[in-house]
Order: C-alpha cells, then structure tokens, then sequence
C-alpha cells in the first residue's frame, strides 16, 4: 500500500436539485443514484466508492436539505443531516446557475454546527457566463471557508478528477474500506427499485414524484438459460395517481417497465423479465408504518 493514499467519507449534501446524484454517478463512472429534474428524487442514503490508485473516497450521497414541514419530507432531511456526522468531510453542491439565497443560508447554518472541512463544489458551469462565476464565487468564499471551492460540470465531466484531487488531499493517509471492486454497499434489489422509482417520476407528471415509492417482491435468480423474474408493486396515494401510472391502455406502465428494465439489465449484465404491478395506499406518505414499511 501507498504511504501517501488517502481514504475517508465524504457526505455528499445541497439543496434539492443542484444535481448531486448525477455528480456521484459521473464520479463512480456508473449509475447507482437515481436521477430527474423533479426535487427529493433521491430520499435514502446512498453509498458509492470511488477509487484511485492514490485514494478510495466512499461518497454518501443525501437527499437535498430544505425546511421540511411534511412527515415525509422530515425523514427526507433527517436522513441528509444524520450523514453528516458520519463524514469524514462534506463535500456541498450547489447549482449555479439556479442559486436561491433563502436555501442557500440555511444550507450554510447547518454547515456552520459541524466541524468538518468542506469542500464546495459549484454545478453546471456549463450553463452560465464566466464573469457571474467568478462573482459566485468570491460571493461563496465570503459566506463559508471552504476547504476549497471548485466548479464542476456533473453532465459533462468537466473538473470532476479535479474535484477528486482535492477532496483526496484533505482525508487522512490510510488503508481503503472496500475492495477495490465494490461500488456501493446497497444490495441490487435496493437498486432495482430505485429505478423503477426513478422511471415512475421522469415519465409522469408534476403531482406523481411525492406520492410514488416502489417494492420488490420478487427478485429471483435466473436458472441457466434463463431470464432473471423481478417482480415490483408502484405504490402511490389515490386512484388518480394510478390512472397515471398505467396510462392509456397500459401504455404508460409498459414505457416505465421498459425503461428501468433496461437500465436494470445494465447494472446486473444478465437479460431480465420485468413485472410491474400498482397499488393504491391512501397517504402512505403521512403513514409512520407505511414510510417505514418502504424503508423512509
């Protein structure tokens, strides 16, 4: 081993949207976070490692932190902030080119009650002008003192390894955690379900993202020659939801069916059959039993 490799956490943490998932999937070269355009697509902790032959960084990505009022919203935030103790540092993302002050000091007050460097790194350049970049970030320089503030495309990879670099030099020298072929300790199952969920949101419309999770009730290895069965149930709120979900003659539940199986075949290189099933759990998200029950 390395004298000089570095390994730690790193809790990944913004406000909802600044494109955290998509920057630890850039990072990890692979997909295990779920992404779109709609806020608290992402509601659990998720793990993934990145390694380098100078380092091994083992990111857990958060859901965006805002003033949550609703129950489910609460464990959201809950679960983001929790993270944050278990870091060695943080790393924070914002969207620069869609920045909300209000959300910005409150992200900086929590930051303010840990003590852990920080890094800061400053999404989506690509979308705005030099000059209001280097604004932003002599803005954020005077807010917080970052370890180090860093712009960044998480779409097209621009400065990711530098983002790397960095990070890398603040952890301590030490052994990696996981071996060198693990990319997050979530089982596949979990995963599954998650894109499933993610397919859900994408495809349907702006009232569908809150009251959508999804289970799997069967995830069967496959016999030799064999497709392997997955067997998931679309939870959501009201009868309308459902209508939404099916769509027209089963069209909408067949172009989420074939979306996610394929980026489910992707993450397992074996060829999947894929079964989707809805069902109506009026205000599961109010519902302690039931946000524990799909694991909130």
């Amino acid at each position: 081993m390395d004298a000089e490799f570095h390994s730690g956490f790193a809790a990944i943490i913004g406000v909802p949207n600044v494109g955290k998932s998509t920057l630890l999937n850039r990072m990890l070269g692979q997909k295990i976070s779920i992404t779109s355009k709609k806020p608290q697509t992402t509601r659990n902790r998720i793990l993934g490692i990145v390694h380098r032959p100078f380092c091994q960084i083992v990111f857990i990505d958060t859901p965006g932190i805002h003033k949550a009022h609703k129950m489910l919203n609460v464990r959201i935030v809950d679960v983001a902030l929790t993270a944050l103790g278990d870091a060695d540092l943080i790393l924070m993302v914002s969207d620069v080119s869609e920045s909300d002050p209000e959300s910005d000091r409150f992200l900086i007050d929590k930051l303010k009650q840990q003590n852990k460097p920080v890094v800061l790194a400053l999404n989506k350049i690509d979308l705005i002008k030099k000059p209001l970049l280097l604004t932003l970030i002599e803005r954020w320089r005077r807010a917080f003192p970052f370890e180090a503030v860093i712009p960044v495309s998480a779409k097209n990879g621009f400065q990711v390894d530098e983002l790397i670099n960095a990070m890398a030099a603040i952890l301590p020298k030490g052994p990696p955690y996981f071996p060198e072929e693990s990319l997050t300790d979530l089982p596949q199952r979990f995963i599954a379900a998650e894109m499933v969920r993610e397919k859900a949101i994408r495809l349907t419309g702006q009232e569908i993202p809150y009251s959508v999770a999804v289970t799997i009730e069967s995830f069967k290895a496959p016999a030799k020659g064999r497709l392997r069965r997955i067997d998931a149930t679309i939870h959501v709120e009201r009868n309308s939801h459902k209508g939404i979900i099916i769509g027209k003659k089963g069209s909408k539940l067949k172009q989420i069916g074939t979306s996610a199986r394929k980026d489910i075949e992707q993450m397992l290189g074996e060829r999947v059959f894929l079964k989707l099933f809805v069902h109506v759990q009026k205000n599961w998200s109010r519902d302690t039993k039931a946000l524990r029950k799909f694991g909130y």
